[in-house]
């Protein structure tokens, strides 16, 4: 059986923690911002986790961890 494709976009987008779990950034901060608070801004920095509904998919489309 030949290796499996990493999707190369996930790949970007995504990164495992070291319990396996993925990282991912929040949306909404590339433009029109000048509406939205300093707290909004301040918390779209943070970096996030997947949420476990959409884990087993993403896991999918990464086959060798990401």
């Amino acid at each position: 059986m030949p290796k499996m494709k990493t999707h190369r976009g996930v790949a970007k987008r995504l990164k495992a923690t070291g319990s396996g779990r993925l990282k991912r950034h929040k949306a909404n901060k590339s433009h029109i911002l000048t509406k939205k608070t300093q707290k909004r801004k301040r918390r779209l920095r943070k970096a996030d986790l997947v949420s476990k509904h959409d884990e087993k998919r993403m896991k999918r489309l990464l086959p060798y961890g990401g």
